[in-house]
């Protein structure tokens, strides 16, 4: 049977965070050894009550909301570990996550209005040398995939010729160690750019540069990024455009004001619905108020 440190490997876990995780865990099952508490089949409650324990004082110095954050990620995985092996049918603590500690992501955020504007005011026509036309072609595509499909430099790099489906409107992005594979929605801007590129400018490219994989965006080298040249565009069209993780942002956050929590985390591939609620702007419950209301510690 696979062991837990098997499954870290599988899923491509670091040394370092497999070796940390195993630390985690082993505080978890002594702690539930001395709760007569099975580790493997712990119901909710009893978990809430191990927050709590983590949370208490250790030697007169009060635990860092951080170190709490690490345990408990290292027991979800632990779950999802056991949901996998088929020991348990769910994560009794998915949805469980530390007020205060989640990412800053609704910070500087752009509207609708403002994200669709640098799709549609990007420029396209009357491009002179030096400057190149199917560059500028290649970077408004970047553009409606970072504006409509919420895309960020990690998904653009996987994208392949195949996995647009232009009879159907949609586009496949592959997994990542961080993300689902999921199927979008191309809107109908999209289209035609899309398909001039396909036609002409991705040829251009490949040429222009001698490389002739199946990649969407021929690049030379392993590594894909988004050019300084196109974040300088977009910022001469807002002056608030920093970077392609705010754009991200900005449009997980436009998506939970459209759709479900649910629906929110395909569209943006996340593994874990806790990561789709960093970007609601509403604050969530405060975990130390549930474990007092289920477990009050005197």
């Amino acid at each position: 049977m696979m062991t837990f440190k098997d499954y870290l490997h599988k899923e491509d876990y670091a040394k370092t965070t497999i070796e940390s995780y195993s630390r985690n865990l082993l505080k978890f099952t002594d702690w539930c050894s001395y709760q007569n508490y099975d580790a493997q089949i712990i119901d909710y409650k009893s978990c809430i009550e191990y927050v709590g324990h983590i949370q208490k004082q250790r030697k007169g110095k009060s635990v860092s909301k951080s170190t709490v954050r690490s345990e408990i990620g290292a027991l979800k995985i632990y779950f999802n570990y056991l949901v996998e092996t088929e020991i348990r049918f769910e994560n009794p603590i998915q949805n469980i996550h530390i007020r205060g500690e989640r990412r800053t992501v609704n910070h500087n955020l752009l509207d609708f209005d403002e994200l669709e504007d640098l799709y549609y005011s990007y420029q396209t026509e009357n491009i002179v040398f030096p400057n190149c036309p199917s560059v500028s072609i290649r970077n408004k595509i970047i553009t409606g995939f970072m504006v409509y499909q919420g895309l960020n430099a990690t998904a653009l790099k996987t994208l392949r010729y195949e996995h647009l489906d232009m009879s159907k409107g949609t586009i496949y992005i592959p997994s990542t160690r961080k993300t689902n594979s999921r199927t979008l929605s191309l809107q109908s801007q999209q289209i035609l750019p899309l398909w001039r590129y396909l036609e002409k400018d991705r040829e251009v490219l490949q040429e222009k540069i001698d490389c002739h994989t199946q990649g969407l965006f021929p690049v030379k080298g392993d590594r894909f990024f988004l050019n300084d040249r196109l974040f300088f565009e977009l910022r001469k069209l807002n002056h608030k455009v920093k970077n392609a993780k705010q754009i991200r942002a900005s449009v997980i956050t436009y998506w939970l004001s459209q759709h479900n929590i649910r629906e929110v985390q395909y569209m943006a591939g996340h593994h874990y619905i806790s990561s789709t609620e960093r970007y609601q702007q509403d604050d969530l419950e405060n975990l130390h108020e549930l474990i007092e209301s289920l477990h009050p510690i005197g």
